[in-house]
């Protein structure tokens, strides 16, 4: 459990929150049962049912969707039922149930999912027994509708930030392996074969290492980060450009045919020999290239250019090769 909140808190809070709310429903069911209030037991152990059926249904699944939605969706009824069958006595579960949803879903949604629990004092009759409290329950509802918005949406901020920052390489401010790897599976997976980005192009530096043990790693950085501005420039608009690591770059792009694949590779090549240089002089690098051929994943698609670029490595470097050539 610990490990699902590190990797994704949203679908961990999900998951506790889920069998928690179900527990909770089922509890009150229970003591309404006891009461004798046979149709708020009733209403309480089908929320309590619909719960843990959606605790069920994200107990394996990788991303948890519109569950969140539904869950809070329950934990609002729960509230509302709670206050129309036990009066006053209820009104402590609005707030951490306002504050909850906003872990349940994106901050809008909770926002209209809150609405009802604000203007439960209000439209319940009977439930509020003064003035006083009244005014104390809708003033402290609404303050925490808006904190809860504003703690929500500076998470959400802060998440895309980590989440842009986790996907860009920092030298080259390129998309990394990571973006690389959901990428390729995405374009594996289109179904609009029109759209896939089907060439794949692997291209690595010739004689790095000796240029990071005459020069320093400074100009083994530098050489990096003006490759990647060179890739920039000469990709096209749908093209897409990574660094795989180390001085492994990977370009992604739309070919209609092995003969495109082949001028697209070459112009490549042809244009960072003529602008990368270094503090030895020019620098020039070796390219593989395949296109998808049907791959269901992108590890077998990807293993293909890397065995044509490893052979253009032992033909001299400064070349290129088309794994579907070979």
């Amino acid at each position: 459990m610990i490990v699902q909140f590190r990797r994704d808190f949203r679908a961990g809070t999900h998951r506790v929150l889920a069998p928690l709310s179900a527990l909770f429903l089922l509890l009150y069911a229970i003591a309404l049962a006891w009461d004798g209030q046979r149709l708020g037991a009733g209403l309480s152990a089908g929320l309590a049912a619909l719960a843990a059926f959606r605790a069920w249904r994200m107990r394996r699944a990788v991303h948890v969707g519109q569950q969140g939605l539904w869950i809070a969706a329950v934990n609002v009824g729960g509230c509302l039922l709670g206050c129309s069958f036990s009066g006053a006595t209820a009104l402590p579960w609005l707030f951490p149930t306002l504050m909850v949803n906003y872990f349940l879903c994106e901050p809008r949604r909770a926002v209209v999912m809150n609405v009802p629990l604000v203007l439960a004092p209000i439209l319940l009759p009977g439930l509020l027994t003064s003035i006083g409290q009244g005014v104390s329950v809708i003033a402290v509802s609404l303050l925490t509708l808006v904190l809860g918005l504003a703690f929500s949406l500076r998470i959400q901020d802060d998440r895309v930030q980590l989440e842009e920052m986790a996907s860009l390489d920092a030298l080259t401010g390129l998309p990394n392996r990571r973006m690389l790897e959901r990428t390729l599976t995405r374009q594996i997976e289109e179904r609009r074969e029109h759209e896939r980005l089907n060439g794949l192009i692997i291209l690595d530096l010739d004689h790095f290492k000796d240029i990071n043990d005459l020069y320093g790693h400074a100009a083994g950085d530098a050489a990096l980060a003006d490759l990647a501005t060179i890739l920039r420039f000469e990709v096209r608009g749908d093209d897409e450009v990574f660094r795989f690591g180390g001085e492994e770059f990977v370009v992604l792009l739309r070919v209609e045919s092995l003969a495109e694949l082949e001028l697209a590779t070459e112009r490549l090549r042809r244009a960072i020999r003529g602008a990368l240089r270094g503090p030895g002089g020019k620098i020039t690098v070796s390219l593989g290239a395949a296109r998808h051929a049907g791959e269901t994943h992108w590890q077998d698609w990807f293993s293909r250019a890397d065995a044509a670029l490893y052979l253009a490595k032992n033909n001299g470097r400064d070349s290129y090769r088309i794994a579907d050539h070979l």
